[in-house]
């Protein structure tokens, strides 16, 4: 394997071969293993390394990007030739390059996510043993069980990353996740539950969750949903709980911010920045800091050290989350949020633990005083349109809201609306707060992250249900 160090002036300058604003290396080492448990055994157990780097050249508006698994002096040479000969070749800019600062004085730093115990070296067969634990608990729950699938993965991601700036860092980052699917079935009716914990830590995950629980959750969903009532469409106030994660605020509000698409003009947050666009109550915050959390990191996958950004601070639009490259275009502070899913891909922006930050209201306050709607204890997924904030998203587990109660299940409910209308309709900001985990798609790749929010009342959304009318 290739000393980066040692060799990465002569591979960033033959990547400026023909010119370029910047030139990088990005190289990963990733050790994973992952298990599917179904039908009371392990279905499909993988595990393994995977080695490769990928090369980049900005120029201008325009990345130039390859990536190979031979990361040898000469494959990496190889490789940056053929990437710069993307790049722009004539005598203008062949001259203007030939006067850009760059700079090989490299001063390496050097992270890692802190671990009490490395999932790695946990012998696979204890691992097994663990989800048996979730699924014995599972189908134990309630003889309408049917079906239980539960998936454990971990993996350790070492990355280095180099450009002609003169940033050399490397950072080790640790995942586990363990999520649990049960399907419950009744006279027909059949309805799923799914809970799932994890983050950038070890094997410790399991001293505070336990899989049985995680496993319980989930039946208890699955069971709920069978006996509840069909939902009711009509607009209605909602809220929704802690518990039922940041859904909203990742998918609504958050990919509305992130500056590929502002830049695109594909977004509903363009041209409102420094505007009030929220209640004067809600403050928005993508935080990579955050201890443990699945979208934690030291620096992202551009070398940028990981920050806390306030995107909307009492209502107003103060920040996008940017890239390198979008930086530049947009002149602003790079905020830490270049991620991409493996050498294979390059970085485009991305959050990473997006949130709602929490009110002064008690949770309970906020429901007592709800007369009648919908509350909200876990979302599922949905669909939305960056451009204009429109959102459809599944309620997962819902409650008729009646004289200050939810007592009375329903089922088959979703929430149709629109990000800004949402965000400036909140009346209600509860001071607790609660994640949950996800792996976040966008352009072909998926990053790990998690998001959150207190307890939150919307004044009316719009409800799809069940029920006849």
């Amino acid at each position: 394997m290739i000393d980066l160090l040692k060799h990465a002036e002569e591979i960033l300058m033959r990547a400026l071969a023909h010119g370029g604003d910047l030139a990088e290396v990005f190289f990963e080492e990733k050790t994973l293993t992952s298990i599917r448990f179904e039908e009371n055994k392990a279905e499909r157990i993988a595990s393994g390394t995977d080695i490769g780097a990928g090369i980049r050249i900005l120029n201008g508006d325009r990345t130039l990007y390859g990536h190979t698994n031979d990361v040898s002096l000469k494959g990496l040479c190889q490789l940056a030739d053929t990437v710069a000969a993307g790049a722009p070749s004539s005598a203008s800019a062949s001259r203007s390059d030939s006067t850009r600062a760059y700079r090989f004085d490299f001063e390496p730093q050097h992270f890692a996510i802190p671990v009490k115990q490395r999932a790695q070296d946990v012998p696979t067969a204890q691992k097994i043993e663990l989800i048996k634990v979730g699924n014995r608990a599972a189908r134990a729950h309630d003889a309408r069980v049917v079906q239980v699938a539960i998936s454990y993965a971990d993996a350790l991601r070492r990355v280095v990353i180099v450009n002609s700036e003169g940033r050399f860092v490397e950072d080790v980052r640790p995942q586990i996740v363990l999520s649990v699917n049960v399907v419950a079935a009744k006279d027909g009716i059949i309805q799923t539950g799914y809970h799932a914990v994890g983050g950038a830590l070890g094997y410790e995950l399991f001293d505070a969750e336990d899989p049985e629980v995680v496993a319980l959750i989930a039946a208890r969903r699955a069971c709920l949903m069978l006996d509840a009532d069909p939902a009711p469409t009509g607009r209605m106030p909602v809220v929704l709980s802690s518990e039922a994660g940041g859904t909203m605020v990742h998918e609504a509000v958050g990919h509305g911010l992130e500056a590929d698409h502002i830049d695109k003009g594909m977004s509903t947050y363009c041209g409102k920045l420094n505007q009030m666009i929220a209640a004067p109550e809600v403050t928005v915050v993508d935080d990579a800091t955050l201890p443990a959390k699945r979208g934690t990191c030291n620096v992202d996958d551009e070398g940028t050290p990981a920050e806390r950004t306030v995107l909307i601070d009492q209502g107003r639009l103060v920040r996008y989350l940017n890239d390198l490259r979008t930086s530049r275009k947009m002149d602003q502070p790079p905020t830490g949020n270049g991620r991409r899913e493996s050498y294979q891909c390059k970085p485009i922006p991305r959050m990473t633990n997006t949130l709602i930050a929490p009110g002064n209201a008690g949770p309970k306050a906020i429901l007592s005083s709800t007369d009648q709607g919908l509350y909200v204890r876990k979302m599922g997924g949905g669909q939305v349109n960056p451009l204009n904030g429109d959102f459809v998203f599944e309620v997962s587990e819902g409650y008729l809201i009646q004289s200050g109660k939810a007592e009375t299940p329903v089922r088959g409910a979703t929430l149709i609306g629109n990000g800004p209308a949402v965000l400036n309709a909140i009346d209600a900001i509860g001071n607790d707060l609660g994640f949950t985990i996800g792996t976040c798609g966008k352009q072909g790749q998926g990053a790990p992250v998690s998001d959150a929010q207190p307890t939150l009342r919307i004044r009316a959304l719009t409800i799809g249900g069940t029920a006849s009318t």
